[in-house]
């Protein structure tokens, strides 16, 4: 298991983003530390790359937006997100390693 994911004991799982608003597109950009990296290009204002990140993860994922929930970093980089409906494996294939 990944250190930027981990799964809790109702079944969710937990993870830890490194997000850098304002890129030419949004993509996974591979590790930061203990966090994945993901390049957003929705601008850091008024809560757009919050929901662009949302709504990037529950696509990529195959689930609805409301199984993706911000848990903390509204206003920073550093992002912890929780995920239901998905598993583990899914979301390791996320980074590409």
């Amino acid at each position: 298991m990944s250190e930027w994911f981990r799964l809790t004991g109702d079944g969710r799982i937990t993870l830890t983003l490194h997000i850098q608003p304002g890129a030419k597109k949004t993509e996974f950009a591979g590790l930061h530390g203990d966090a994945l990296k993901i390049r957003l290009a929705a601008p850091p204002v008024d809560g757009k790359a919050n929901e662009a990140l949302v709504r990037f993860l529950a696509d990529v994922l195959d689930l609805p937006k409301s199984a993706v929930i911000l848990k903390s970093g509204q206003t920073s980089r550093r992002k912890v997100l929780e995920v239901t409906g998905s598993d583990s494996a899914r979301i390791s294939a996320l980074s590409g390693i």
